[in-house]
């Protein structure tokens, strides 16, 4: 990412973070992540006395349920963004390292056990060869890299691309939903597949991503419960193109 792009992603994020933090991180979203997100990610891992990189951590609400899960886990959090850093410092407790995984002069952390990125990748897209290189420098042989992406073979793509357009909590210059398959082609030296889901119905886009939806906040609760069993027979249907968002585990290779 140019000097200019990745300013251009800082601001954005800064600009957005309270807003950001109030509708993703609420008791509604948590309880969606928890079931549609952390149980698919987190499944057959103990992250107990792992050190855990948590990249583009914002706020450090990721790394919270991380220790709610696994108290000795030892999270430490990565964001583009200043004030992020300064919030996960705050939230969690833990040391925070600010740096563009785009940069190949970025300075990095020691290397993690696992790393954990939420809808990150895709904010990478000016360079993702040098994303992926980075996060090969982020994690140790045999490493573990968890990730939640916007599917781009989602059914409907095309309107979520015009959206990206006119909504003013996108920036549709330094982001783009991505293709499992052709990001693995680029990162395929330095990791393998071990597993990847295609995921997410109505309340993936009414609740969970309330801020792009503009869903009311006292909506939420009543809408996640009366959407609960829809979504998951939902993630049932093994059709990728009918899920908006893929869960990805990588190893990274010996």
């Amino acid at each position: 990412m140019s000097q200019e792009l990745s300013q251009r992603q800082k601001e954005h994020y800064d600009n957005i973070l309270d807003e950001y933090d109030i509708h993703y991180y609420d008791s509604v979203s948590a309880a969606y992540r928890n079931r549609f997100i952390f149980d698919k990610l987190f499944k057959d891992l103990d992250m107990n006395d792992k050190r855990i990189a948590d990249l583009a951590s914002g706020s450090g609400h990721n790394s919270i349920a991380i220790l709610q899960r696994y108290p000795k886990a030892a999270p430490f959090g990565m964001d583009i963004s200043e004030q992020a850093c300064v919030q996960y410092k705050k939230n969690v407790g833990r040391d925070s390292f600010c740096a563009d995984l785009t940069d190949p002069a970025a300075d990095l952390p020691e290397p993690a056990d696992i790393a954990i990125i939420i809808g990150g990748i895709h904010h990478c897209v000016s360079d993702l060869d040098g994303t992926f290189k980075n996060l090969s420098r982020i994690l140790k042989p045999g490493g573990h890299l968890l990730m939640i992406e916007p599917n781009a073979n989602f059914i409907l793509n095309t309107v979520r691309m015009f959206w990206y357009k006119k909504s003013k909590y996108f920036d549709d210059q330094t982001e783009a939903p991505l293709v499992h398959s052709e990001i693995h082609k680029i990162a395929a030296e330095n990791f393998e597949v071990k597993s990847c889901e295609f995921l997410g119905g109505a309340s993936y886009f009414l609740t969970l991503n309330s801020l792009i939806t503009r869903t009311p906040l006292w909506m939420k609760k009543a809408i996640y419960y009366t959407l609960l069993i829809p979504e998951i027979l939902w993630n049932m249907l093994p059709f990728s193109p009918l899920h908006p968002y893929f869960a990805a585990h990588w190893v990274k290779k010996s």
